[in-house]
């Protein structure tokens, strides 16, 4: 019997998978893939490594871990991005399973994969405690967990105050932004990690044409903002997108009507105990 809680803990899954099924994250995740290259790159992934890439989106991370010949597994909420990674992965001929799963309950035994690898993702689902018990768990002693958390000063993090701002966020889900306060996620880590290092990395966004144009794109394309959109009636929308043209034009430093932001995030390294 579903109590009132699980209900609306329910009720809160099904918006959250939702709002990232919504638009075509594809034309998001584009925008960074040389960021989500160097994240990689610094892992220094190994040939045969295991490697998950828990909210995989359409495989930014899963895709140059393969060509860095890990044996690699993807995991998405949302089964378009799912199947979207599996198209992109075909189209380079790699071989990386694509599942669809919940990152707070992984579908996968204990100490299966070698390195877990999250970028922008797993700091969107609603219980952190059980996505960080969740990453450990799938984690074999000795490997690490890798996360991109955005921090939440960064041009995101202010991205998503200034929707806030308009459209109040679900209540009673810890803000997805104190994943990239080092504090809290030493907090969330706790027991069964034996070293934790965390440093400030910066991603890029290049979109090839105005940041006006730009956060139309974020409207019609990223989830979040999409649904944030389709809250609001016609002068609230208006009012919202004043905001984010002001926000993403004030930023921006490209000068040939091109759109390139830079954006801060926490890089963290846990290592399995």
């Amino acid at each position: 019997m579903e109590t009132g809680a699980t209900s609306e803990l329910a009720a809160l899954k099904t918006k959250l998978r939702a709002t990232w099924i919504a638009g075509d994250f594809a034309q998001i995740a584009k925008s960074y893939v040389a960021g989500a290259e160097k994240f990689i790159e610094r892992l220094n992934l190994k040939p045969g490594m295991k490697v998950l890439d828990v909210a995989c989106g359409t495989g930014n991370l899963a895709l140059p871990a393969a060509r860095a010949g890990a044996i690699v597994t993807g995991v998405d909420i949302a089964p378009n991005l799912v199947e979207q990674a599996r198209e992109n992965a075909k189209r380079e001929g790699l071989n990386i399973k694509f599942d669809e799963g919940d990152a707070e309950a992984l579908p996968y035994d204990n100490a299966s994969f070698d390195t877990v690898v999250t970028m922008f993702g797993a700091m969107f689902a609603p219980r952190p405690e059980l996505v960080a018990a969740e990453l450990k768990r799938v984690c074999r002693p000795g490997g690490f967990i890798a996360m991109a958390n955005w921090i939440p000063t960064s041009f995101i993090g202010q991205m998503f105050k200034t929707m806030s701002s308009h459209v109040p966020p679900p209540a009673g889900m810890p803000s997805p932004l104190l994943w990239g306060k080092e504090e809290t996620v030493r907090e969330r880590f706790g027991e069964g990690i034996s070293k934790l290092d965390m440093r400030p990395q910066m991603v890029t966004f290049e979109f090839p044409f105005s940041p006006v144009e730009t956060v139309e794109t974020f409207r019609t394309y990223y989830g979040p903002t999409n649904k944030a959109f389709g809250t609001l009636d016609e002068d609230k929308q208006a009012a919202l997108r004043k905001d984010l043209d002001q926000l993403w034009t004030g930023h921006n430093r490209a000068t040939d009507g091109t759109t390139t932001v830079d954006s801060e995030y926490l890089e963290v390294i846990a290592v399995r105990a």
